[in-house]
């Protein structure tokens, strides 16, 4: 049991989250979400003991053990990738150094003897005889091949150190794991891999993460950091994020009766709980949303942008042709003879071998690039939109965001413009930034606003979920499922790739394509 007990935590006069009391239970996976800069990634560091709060304390009962994902890709570089996974139980670590060494003496005693005696007995009690192969198994359920275990990390790509620093956080069954986005930089397999990890793994697992797919996987409740508490809440993402906005919905309608608001939560938990019987965490998932108190639920203080795409005009029969389109760049070949029609209705997911094909296809449909050879045919009434992967380009001035933005606006006029950057939580004095200091999730949000303004009936997306936190993702997704015209896409979040596509184009290593008209989750054969 790990117990967070009065924990606040500030910084000067500003207050992340005061007066925290959680439990956190055996066998259960707690998702930690909130606004960027709530706290999320601090309030783990007080529970690993890496910060300490400004009052209250963390408590671990005797004798277990927590397990931290690190950030620092670089920091074992002078370590061998086994050693560096054996580094996740650190006891058991220091014993095997501890016993090479002893064993290695050139004039071992009876003192040496006794003591190396001692540590035989504590490393068979932390089943040390199977680390290296326990340690190899994680790294071969992760895709390290054989080969590049004992490499030293110096040796080993950057993705795959991401993996390695995961099997060293899972490695010798932690009995509270603390992950701070641990699907980041992860091929698909893996993510995979680590969500029937998670589900089976019979100890505590607080994680923060942006994927609402991973957390909805994963997850037994969710603690959200907002209005400076922590409350944990029974129940995946999606239980949280509807019942807010039910709760949201029901605040504004004071004047219903109570026991109209009381109906409809419990048929609200009613139906979630029927949904969780069909996971692998069914029954303990179920109980918990059965013994849910109605008051529990409580409305977010969260901003969600405003995107909502509406095209001027809806488009014809005739969309788009690509005919035999290659690209060579560098003397390297990325697409070549690549060939699809796109159909009314179609919203299409590109995945990609190699990740710059999809980035080079998109730009060349947008007119941003020629092909080496080939042709688009476009219909006559479609109108095209275009949210780059890299965006910098397009911020490039010493103009303030109301100006950047009203020349893509056909309404001039400062006070619309001004309007329309407020429901994109550019409020007040924020619509008057200077375009080329923004940040990242400034910029997405900046250039979702001139798509909207466009009205374009056919919209392509590089990675627009990059850069933007949970409420913007949610938003962005919500848009692209409501919006009545084509779209050609590409995201790593897979909820929204699962909710928006009808349709996947799979661009080979070989420079062939797969075309499917099915969901992403169809392609991939999940459930």
């Amino acid at each position: 049991m790990l117990s967070a007990n009065g924990v606040t935590v500030r910084f000067g006069k500003r207050v992340l989250f005061e007066d925290v009391n959680i439990k956190f239970g055996k066998g259960n996976c707690y998702g930690i979400i909130g606004a960027n800069g709530a706290g999320k990634s601090t309030f783990l560091k007080v529970l690993s003991g890496d910060l300490e709060p400004s009052k209250g304390d963390v408590t671990l009962d005797k004798g277990e053990r927590i397990s931290v994902l690190k950030q620092d890709h670089f920091a074992y570089e002078d370590y061998t990738v086994m050693d560096t996974v054996l580094m996740g139980n650190k006891e058991l670590y220091d014993i095997m150094k501890e016993k090479d060494a002893i064993y290695a003496k050139p004039d071992f005693s009876e003192e040496d003897g006794m003591k190396a005696a001692k540590l035989e007995e504590r490393f068979a009690e932390l089943d040390g005889w199977n680390a290296e192969s326990d340690a190899s198994q994680l790294l071969n359920d992760l895709g390290i091949i054989p080969d590049n275990h004992y490499k030293y990390m110096r040796e080993i790509e950057a993705r795959e150190k991401v993996k390695i620093l995961l099997a060293q956080s899972l490695f010798g069954n932690p009995d509270v794991l603390l992950l701070d986005e641990p699907t980041n930089d992860l091929d698909l397999k893996s993510i995979n891999w680590l969500q029937d990890f998670l589900i089976d793994f019979e100890n505590t697992v607080i994680v923060v993460s942006h994927d609402r797919y991973f957390l909805n996987k994963v997850c037994t409740h969710i603690a959200d950091v907002d209005f400076g508490k922590i409350k944990v809440y029974p129940g995946n993402y999606d239980f949280w994020y509807e019942s807010s906005q039910l709760a949201l919905k029901q605040m504004k309608e004071q004047n219903k009766k109570k026991e109209e608001k009381i109906k409809e939560l419990q048929e609200f938990i009613a139906r979630f709980s029927a949904n969780a019987s069909k996971s692998k965490q069914a029954t303990s998932r179920k109980k918990i949303l059965e013994k849910i108190e109605l008051d529990e639920i409580k409305p977010s203080n969260r901003k969600y942008p405003y995107v909502d795409f509406k095209p001027d005009r809806e488009p014809g029969k005739e969309i788009l042709q690509v005919k035999k389109i290659s690209k060579t760049i560098d003397g390297v070949k990325i697409l070549d003879k690549i060939s699809f029609d796109v159909k009314q209705n179609d919203k299409i997911a590109f995945l990609a071998d190699n990740e710059n094909a999809k980035t080079v296809l998109f730009q060349i449909i947008a007119g941003e690039m020629e092909p080496d050879e080939g042709e688009l045919i476009w219909g006559q009434t479609i109108t095209k939109s275009y949210f780059p992967k890299d965006n910098n380009y397009l911020f490039e001035t010493d103009e303030n965001l109301t100006e950047w933005l009203r020349k893509y606006s056909k309404d001039p006029d400062e006070t619309f413009v001004r309007g329309f950057l407020g429901r994109m939580l550019f409020s007040g004095d924020e619509a008057l930034k200077q375009a080329n200091v923004i940040s990242g999730g400034e910029k997405v949000r900046c250039v979702l606003s001139k798509m909207m303004l466009s009205g374009a009936n056919f919209l392509i997306f590089d990675e627009p979920t990059n850069h933007l936190d949970m409420e913007s993702i949610t938003s962005v997704n919500e848009g692209m499922k409501k919006f009545i015209g084509n779209i050609l896409f590409t995201s790593h979040d897979h909820e929204l790739t699962q909710t928006v596509a009808n349709r996947i184009i799979d661009i080979k290593q070989n420079g062939q394509i797969v075309d499917r008209e099915v969901t992403y989750n169809e392609y991939l054969g999940i459930e």
